[in-house]
């Protein structure tokens, strides 16, 4: 069984060109049934959807920061009507449990109210101090909309991973065109159309569908900014095609985050985070635990706290599994050549091994003994696995944790060195005696550093991302002092020269 977009031009439709169109399946990774066709939209569509979206925003950012609240407020509560319609679309197109992609959809919501929220506070116009050279303006500072932003999403959290560009891109005045993984094409179109019953006027949030051509035909299709999430190297060839018209980019990419437990760490709780942040979602998460950098003092009881809790996890396809398949069909043998290289290379499975890659789902894996340079070790693998490593201590573990070309997210599990511990990591984010709970958090801002991408999505900064700052002078009286004119008194620069002494030379 293989998880593949399926190509194809017999769909059933009325119209004679759209029944020649190219068209292609999203299919349900556990079963490989089709759950729906969807058009590949050509560079030419694309061009023709963008240039609607740019008149769309123009309307869309004359409304004003109370008349797109109100919209987006009334698209979150049709969200929160319709969560469990929407999470079955997810579940049918990813594969993972109902309740995970509830969870996810709870996020989604509380991310929109809270961009909703705040935008105007962020974004809107501010005055500022003109200091002492320039006491004669008014200075301000507001937030224009880009006009059109494209959105690149992932299949693994097919919801709310592209909203946390979409919703801020939207808050801040933009028309958004989105571009779904070409495995959850659904999830796409139903965001799209439960947003235009909201806002009928306009196609403010577009959706275009497809595979990477469409993905290209996006980043030239002359929009405001880019916004991708996927994997690095996917990331540098959108970054080269924005570069071609200098657009903008925020570049959201994979990791291999790391979780330390200290000495005086709850070991309890440190193993149930690192098991969900090494295995929910089957470990197909961004910011998921793939390395654990444990004390030695603690750490044969942590490693067995682990393995025993990730000996009772099973995958599966029915509504009750702890975790779903591997969505992307390509990805298993990854899995599985990271599992088998760090065994031949001398680690030790304690739970599970080669024989738990069962395509499409993947059983709970812990490695350890991983030698550092073994791919399982220095990779993202994607998967439900995990390695452990014993060091010395938390100090060692912040060293092993920064020798990686990534730098996302992170964990630090210490009752005394929390905060001590996760300034020194080279990291995006992290968290303090829990895991992955800054995703949660509306206002923190998102993103990584490295190979991970730059830029960020969430909270203010998330707001800024999608917003150009304007500066604006106003002349409220003449200066006596105008040293910037070809009519200046000879004297005119000495004076600024001892005023500037005077009040910034001590």
């Amino acid at each position: 069984m293989t998880r593949t977009a399926r190509g194809g031009a017999d769909a059933p439709v009325d119209d004679i060109a759209e029944q020649q169109r190219p068209m292609f399946d999203s299919l349900d990774p556990r079963t490989d049934e089709v759950v729906g066709r969807h058009p590949v939209h050509d560079a030419a569509e694309v061009g023709e959807i963008v240039e609607a979206a740019r008149a769309a925003g123009r309307w869309w950012a004359e409304l004003g920061f109370a008349e797109r609240k109100k919209r987006l407020d009334r698209w979150r509560v049709q969200l929160v009507r319709r969560l469990d319609e929407l999470a079955g679309v997810i579940c049918a197109e990813t594969g993972k449990p109902l309740d995970d992609a509830r969870l996810e959809l709870v996020l989604v919501i509380d991310h929109l109210h809270w961009a909703a929220n705040k935008v105007e506070k962020v974004l809107g116009k501010r005055k500022v101090s003109p200091g002492v050279l320039m006491a004669n303006q008014a200075c301000t500072v507001e937030y224009q909309p880009y006009g059109v932003v494209g959105v690149i999403g992932p299949w693994n959290y097919p919801a709310f991973t592209p909203m946390g560009s979409i919703a801020y891109a939207l808050a801040a005045g933009n028309s958004v065109v989105f571009k779904p993984s070409e495995l959850t094409p659904g999830v796409g179109r139903w965001l799209v159309d439960s947003f235009a019953e909201v806002v009928p006027e306009h196609p403010v949030f577009s959706l275009i569908t497809g595979f990477g051509e469409t993905g290209a035909a996006l980043c030239s299709a002359g929009v405001g900014k880019v916004a991708f999430t996927g994997s690095t190297e996917t990331g540098k060839k959108v970054m080269a095609s924005c570069a071609q018209t200098l657009t903008p980019v925020l570049v959201e990419c994979g990791s291999k985050d790391a979780l330390i437990v200290d000495t005086d760490a709850d070991l309890r709780a440190a193993a149930d985070a690192a098991l969900w942040g090494a295995m929910s979602n089957a470990g197909q998460t961004c910011i998921g635990v793939e390395r654990v950098f444990v004390a030695e003092a603690v750490a044969d009881r942590f490693t067995d706290l682990l393995t025993a809790r990730a000996k009772k996890l099973r995958p599966g396809g029915e509504p009750s599994a702890d975790m779903g398949p591997i969505t992307m069909s390509s990805q298993v043998e990854v899995i599985r050549g990271h599992i088998d290289g760090a065994l031949a290379a001398g680690g030790r499975a304690l739970v599970g091994g080669g024989d738990s890659v069962r395509p499409p789902f993947v059983e709970p894996v812990v490695l350890v003994d991983v030698p550092a340079e073994s791919a399982a070790h220095a990779e993202e693998t994607f998967g439900p696995t995990v390695v452990v490593e014993r060091v010395r201590d938390a100090d060692e573990g912040v060293q092993r944790a920064n020798d990686s070309r990534y730098g996302l997210g992170a964990t630090v599990f210490s009752r005394a060195r929390g905060a001590e511990l996760a300034r020194r990591l080279r990291s995006g984010m992290v968290a303090i005696n829990s895991v992955i709970s800054f995703a949660a958090v509306p206002g923190l801002p998102f993103g990584g550093v490295g190979d991970s991408g730059f830029g960020r999505i969430h909270g203010e900064d998330g707001l800024r991302e999608f917003a150009r700052p304007q500066s604006v002078t106003r002349t409220r009286f003449k200066m006596p002092l105008n040293p910037m004119s070809f009519s200046r008194g000879s004297r005119t620069v000495r004076h600024v020269v001892q005023l500037i002494r005077a009040t910034r030379g001590r």
